[in-house]
């Protein structure tokens, strides 16, 4: 493992111990912890941020999009236990069909 030395406001420094304190962890984990967190949180982001570009790329090439009330629609369906275990799969409303949106 390396060093990494970090200059933090006194402030900052003093919320981290004492947060640290009061989840029983030293502050160096605390602030390992934190980091690493943030992270996964930047990562998942730049994966979402990912994926989001190449459903435009794909929505531009095949001129095909989901029409919004539809999809809030299926989204606001309540999920039962046995959809949520996968054993079904049936919705009230179906999952929308992708349209094309080009004039």
């Amino acid at each position: 493992m390396s060093t990494t030395s970090l200059k933090l406001p006194e402030e900052l420094k003093q919320r981290a111990a004492s947060l640290a304190l009061d989840l029983g962890m030293t502050p160096h984990a605390f602030m390992v912890d934190a980091i690493r967190k943030a992270a996964a949180a930047a990562e998942k982001h730049a994966e979402f941020v990912a994926q989001a570009k190449a459903a435009r790329k794909k929505m531009l090439k095949t001129g095909l999009g989901f029409d919004a009330a539809e999809v809030h629609a299926h989204l606001r369906q309540p999920v039962t236990a046995a959809q949520a275990s996968g054993k079904q799969a049936s919705f009230a409303i179906a999952a929308p069909k992708a349209k094309s949106w080009r004039g």
